[in-house]
């Protein structure tokens, strides 16, 4: 073979290694059929590449490379893990928790053998990696997993009278890689550690943060605690000298918080602007000793935190990845003689540290509104004013001013004001219900 045509063989083939490998990290899209019963999948691009046929407790939003697939074929329900090739594996094993399937994690998902009640893994290309030998496992994590051996299912109902709801007793958790290879035994693992700040030693870390774990070759593997990590940063760090210009740096661009009514959202250099004194006084009680507080780890709900931004705390299943971004939460209980009452701050741990994301205070938060009064006849005459792009059509005054609705206290707001301008001057004034 000559030099250019080799040259043109290697060229193809450099070309259909790289248009595979764009293909098999294109990451389709769920989309429902027209009655919303049955579930596909488009590729970036908006093509179809699979027509819905799935039902909708298939819960990938996003098809990376392996889904498990609930489907009806010939009137019976079908249950199996598909990968982007079109290959089936795992009839009937899907892994269920929670009410849901499993979803995949770091090019991995879990299955159950139906005939051993046993859990195992399959690689993205659905083979099976991990046979299915564990009672049951997470989710692989930083290329790890906690996989549980020896233990027994207990039923919370002994009758087992129409009740699935169980726990594991007895048994041992260990550290598996993604090889079936057991780095620790003995693990305990309560679901507050994080894998992805894993470090190997020689010896125990001496890090007040960190839990260690003795390694089957000898050596140790430590783990950040997300709460021994929250407490130390919240009170070495977050409340000394506490500023409004800190907290507003310390928090999540939008907050969500609780009014008299309902959940509202507002720009954090706002909100922590307007109520800063009530935020770092609430904060601030912690440290006293007589406080009744406690802290909770949890995770983003799917239904009040979703948006561009907050896409990477999510997987592809919409599941919040609290295995890496938590959400810890301050609780500090109130006296009341009548009422069990709680404020609640919460916290959600991103790349950049722990974010104020959303507060919960006990009758501390106002919504006010500012109505600007307006009359047509000054409106047109300030308008006749100004020139260029900045004068407006009299029509478009005038058909804005015909939709103006003025606000109501019903719609949940706490007090409601007039502004006029009056000689140049801003004015406010009581609300009474008219334009």
């Amino acid at each position: 073979m000559d030099m250019n045509k080799k040259n043109i063989l290697t060229l193809l083939l450099t070309m259909i290694s790289l248009t595979s490998f764009g293909q098999s990290n294109d990451i389709w899209t769920a989309f429902w059929n027209s009655d919303t019963t049955l579930v596909g999948f488009k590729d970036k691009h908006g093509e179809i590449k699979i027509a819905p046929r799935f039902a909708g407790i298939t819960s990938a939003e996003n098809f990376e490379h392996i889904i498990a697939a609930i489907e009806e074929i010939n009137d019976t329900w079908s249950n199996y893990y598909l990968t982007k090739s079109g290959k089936k594996v795992g009839k009937d094993s899907l892994y269920i928790f929670d009410n849901g399937v499993d979803c995949e994690s770091e090019g991995f998902i879990r299955f159950r053998d139906p005939k051993t009640d046993k859990a195992g893994m399959f690689n993205r290309n659905g083979n099976i990696i991990i046979p299915a030998e564990y009672n049951d496992l997470t989710r692989v994590m930083n290329g790890v997993f906690v996989g549980l051996k020896g233990a027994e299912k207990k039923y919370w109902d002994e009758t087992h009278a129409g009740c699935e709801h169980f726990s594991w007793t007895g048994g041992e958790e260990v550290v598996v890689d993604t090889l079936n290879n057991v780095i620790i035994e003995n693990f305990a693992y309560d679901g507050n550690l994080s894998f992805f700040t894993m470090r190997k030693s020689d010896i125990p870390s001496s890090d007040t943060i960190r839990k260690s774990f003795l390694a089957k070759d000898g050596s140790y593997y430590s783990f950040v605690d997300f709460e021994k990590e929250f407490r130390q940063w919240l009170v070495n760090e977050l409340l000394i000298s506490m500023t409004s210009e800190k907290l507003i740096n310390n928090s999540y661009d939008t907050i969500t918080w609780w009014s008299s009514t309902d959940w509202a959202k507002t720009d954090r250099r706002k909100f922590v602007t307007d109520n800063f004194p009530v935020l770092r006084n609430g904060l601030s009680e912690i440290l006293n000793p007589q406080c009744d507080f406690f802290i909770s780890r949890g995770w983003l709900n799917p239904y009040m935190y979703e948006g561009e931004g907050l896409e990477k705390y999510f997987n592809n299943c919409g599941e919040a990845k609290d295995w890496i971004y938590p959400v810890m939460t301050i609780i500090i209980s109130q006296k009341s003689n009548e009422d069990f009452l709680q404020d609640h701050y919460e916290f959600l741990r991103t790349d950049n540290g722990y974010k104020l994301i959303s507060v919960s205070k006990i009758n501390s938060f106002k919504v006010i509104g500012y109505f600007f009064k307006s009359k047509l006849n000054e409106s047109i005459e300030r308008n006749r004013q100004r020139s260029g792009k900045e004068c407006i059509p009299e029509v478009g005054i005038r058909g804005t001013y015909n939709k103006l609705e003025p606000p109501d206290l019903e719609e949940g707001f706490d007090e409601l004001y007039y502004v006029e301008i009056i000689d140049g001057k801003f004015e406010i004034n009581e609300w009474k219900n008219e334009i």
